[in-house]
């Protein structure tokens, strides 16, 4: 049986916090954030209002935070990663009962200056209720089903709330992560197959399932051409932009298809096509650019952790963030279906970004404290 959990964190000192703060991945940070407020410049026709302006607030107030998180001990993080988790199933609960609804879907908690969407921060949630089991866990314990129901259920009970909204894409987004998180943990491969053949053979009870606009979606990517005019229409104008944007581009503020309002949800889903039909080609490989940096910089500072929980954190919160991004490209490219996945730090949005930035600073505590010693007494 294991016994009680025992935490000693080395001491580090505020200037030395200072001294370690990843001042590399925070300029890729700023720079990705830049890239957003042009674009959403650009979305406007030219103007910083309403969606560049009130972007840039939230950012200068999300960076406070990211450092706030960043300087606290990775030691408190590890103590409240359940409670953290538990928190905001609260909230998803609250959102089913009392949720602000908006375009059809019940997912926001008004707050008065801001609406507050708790799926975005379960994500987080979740990644760090993970990373908080398989903290110490071996390969044999792993390899026990019996083990790994406990981590199961962490993963299933905010999808089956996130469902409930509905939000199939955030649903997803949860799941894959913590996949991510089981493979991460050494989980062997086969039971990731026999996981995958469940899910293949259960979709046609899924299908049953799904709200109708889902079907619509699921059914455009499949063949767009077949309602360019209705539920093909977001994606058909996506793809003339992106093609017409060529090697590099229309010029800023000459994109056609988003001045011109082809192309919607201009400011959020699809900035990314507003970007890349003003850049071109090489605009948008810049920002993919910007993107991998992130990615590799979240890589090595879990490598760099000396404690398990620090490692599984780093690395899973590294991968939430690529599947943002991941998922958000391919939609507008035309390769997965649309599901509504904001761009990371481009997309106008408060949760979002917020979510993200929070999820920045954990992975630099991660680095700060990388000398932690978290153990479990056997």
């Amino acid at each position: 049986m294991l016994g009680p959990i025992t935490i000693q964190d080395d001491r580090v000192t505020f200037w030395k916090k200072i001294q370690q703060m990843n001042y590399g991945l925070i300029l890729l940070i700023c720079l990705i954030a830049g890239v957003g407020f042009t674009a959403l410049y650009s979305a406007a026709g030219g103007d910083v209002d309403p969606w560049a302006s009130r972007q840039f607030m939230r950012f200068v107030f999300c960076l406070g935070v990211m450092f706030v998180v960043a300087m606290i001990g990775i030691h408190w993080w590890f103590r409240l990663s359940y409670l953290t988790y538990f928190g905001g199933l609260v909230l998803l609960v609250y959102v089913e009962i009392m949720g602000h609804i908006g375009m059809g879907a019940q997912r926001w908690i008004n707050l008065g200056f801001m609406n507050v969407q708790p799926s975005e921060l379960m994500k987080i949630a979740v990644v760090m209720a993970l990373a908080r089991y398989f903290h110490t866990a071996t390969l044999d314990d792993v390899r026990r089903i019996r083990f790994l129901l406990v981590p199961a259920a962490i993963i299933v009970t905010p999808v089956a709330l996130v469902l409930l909204q509905p939000d199939l894409g955030t649903s997803l987004m949860i799941v894959m992560a913590g996949g991510a998180m089981f493979f991460m943990a050494g989980v062997p491969l086969w039971m990731f197959g026999v996981l995958g053949g469940v899910a293949l053979a259960s979709l046609p009870v899924a299908w049953q399932f799904m709200h109708e606009y889902q079907k619509k979606r699921v059914m455009t990517f499949l063949d767009p051409e077949s309602d360019p005019l209705g539920s093909g229409y977001h994606i058909t104008q996506s793809k003339i932009a992106l093609g017409s944007g060529g090697i590099d581009g229309k010029g800023f503020l000459q994109g056609t298809q988003s001045h011109l309002n082809f192309l919607p949800e201009k400011q959020t889903d699809f900035i990314f096509t507003l970007w890349a039909e003003e850049w071109g080609l090489l605009g948008g490989l810049a920002l993919l650019a910007l993107f991998g940096l992130v990615f590799l910089y979240g890589i090595w500072i879990s490598f760099r952790c000396r404690h398990g929980y620090g490692r599984m954190l780093a690395l899973g919160l590294t991968v939430n963030l690529s599947l943002y991004v991941f998922i958000n490209i391919g939609m507008v490219m035309g390769l997965i279906p649309v599901v509504g996945a904001p761009l990371p730090l481009v997309s106008y949005g408060g949760t979002a970004m917020l979510s993200a930035m929070i999820g920045f600073g954990l992975i630099m505590s991660c680095n700060i404290h990388r000398d932690a010693k978290l153990a479990r007494m056997q």
